[in-house]
C-alpha cells in the first residue's frame, strides 16, 4: 500500500506552553484512520497544519508526496476537508449551496451535484433552506461539499461532534459507505473511542499534545484488553506512570 498522509515530528507550541510534540504517523490508501484523543490533546492543530491553515514549529506534512508547507496546491489536489463545523448560507437551499461549491471546479459533471446529495442522504431536503436544517443535516450537507470534487482523502475533524445518536449513526454509514463505494481514504479525529472502534481500521492515540501509540486497531492495539477504551485507558496510565502490574 501507498502513503497518502505522512507526518514527521510534527510541533507547535503556543504561548500558553501546550501544543504538540514530535507528532510522527502516517495513513496509507484504504485506510479509514482514527485520530483519537479527548478535547484539548491537540487533534485539532495537527489537522490545521495537515491542512495549511497553521505553519509548524517543526516537522513536516506531506500528502501525495507533497509538502504541504512548500507545494500547497500539489498537495490539496485531491484532498477534501470538514474542520470543526460544517458552513453554509442558511438562507439558500441545500442544493444551492452544493452547486455554488460545484462552480469552482469546472470539470465537474453536472450531475455530481445529484450524486452527493443521495451519498449523504439529502436529496428529499435539497430545496430546504439550510437554517431549517437539523445539527445533523447540516453535517451531512458538510460531507457533501467536502466529497464533490472526487477527492481520494478526506480529513475530517470530529463530524458527529454535538450529534444524537441517530445522527452519529447515520454520519458513521455515511462515512463507511464512502469508503466502500467511492474508494476515499479517510483521517478523522475523534473524542469518541467507541464511534473510533466502530468505524476505523486504523487508529493513532494522542494524548497531551503527543502519539501514545498507533496501528492496525484490531491486531495491533487492542490485543489483550477487551475494548479500545480499555486500551486506551492503559496507555494513559503507562504515560504517567501509573499502570498496576498486578
Amino acid at each position: 500500500m501507498d502513503r497518502i498522509v505522512e507526518i514527521e515530528r510534527l510541533t507547535k507550541t503556543f504561548s500558553n506552553k501546550r501544543g504538540i510534540h514530535d507528532i510522527s504517523l502516517n495513513v496509507q490508501r484504504g485506510d479509514v484512520y482514527g485520530f483519537f484523543g479527548p478535547n484539548g490533546a491537540g487533534k485539532t492543530t495537527v489537522m490545521k497544519m495537515m491542512t495549511g491553515l497553521s505553519r509548524a514549529d517543526q516537522g513536516k506534512v506531506r500528502l501525495f508526496g507533497h509538502d504541504v508547507a512548500t507545494h500547497y496546491e500539489q498537495a490539496m489536489a485531491k484532498v477534501g476537508v470538514l474542520i470543526e463545523t460544517a458552513e453554509a448560507y442558511e438562507y439558500m437551499s441545500g442544493r444551492k449551496n452544493l452547486e455554488l461549491a460545484a462552480s469552482l471546479y469546472p470539470e465537474l459533471a453536472r450531475r455530481r451535484v445529484d450524486e452527493v446529495l443521495e451519498l449523504v442522504g439529502l436529496s428529499s431536503v435539497q430545496h430546504e433552506k439550510v437554517g431549517h436544517y437539523s445539527l445533523g443535516m447540516k453535517q451531512r450537507l458538510g460531507l457533501a461539499s467536502a466529497i464533490l470534487s472526487k477527492p481520494e482523502l478526506l480529513i475530517l475533524d470530529e463530524p458527529t461532534n454535538g450529534l444524537d445518536i441517530e445522527g452519529m449513526v447515520q454520519i458513521r454509514e455515511i462515512i463507511m459507505r464512502l469508503a466502500r463505494e467511492e474508494k476515499i481514504t479517510f483521517f478523522i479525529s475523534s473524542h469518541l473511542i467507541y464511534e473510533m472502534e466502530l468505524m476505523c481500521n486504523r487508529i493513532g492515540i494522542l494524548s497531551d499534545g503527543k502519539i501514545l501509540t498507533e496501528g492496525i486497531l484490531s491486531e495491533q492495539l487492542k490485543g489483550r484488553f477487551a475494548t479500545l477504551e480499555e486500551f486506551f485507558l492503559h496507555e494513559v496510565n503507562k504515560e504517567r506512570g501509573t499502570v498496576s502490574h498486578a
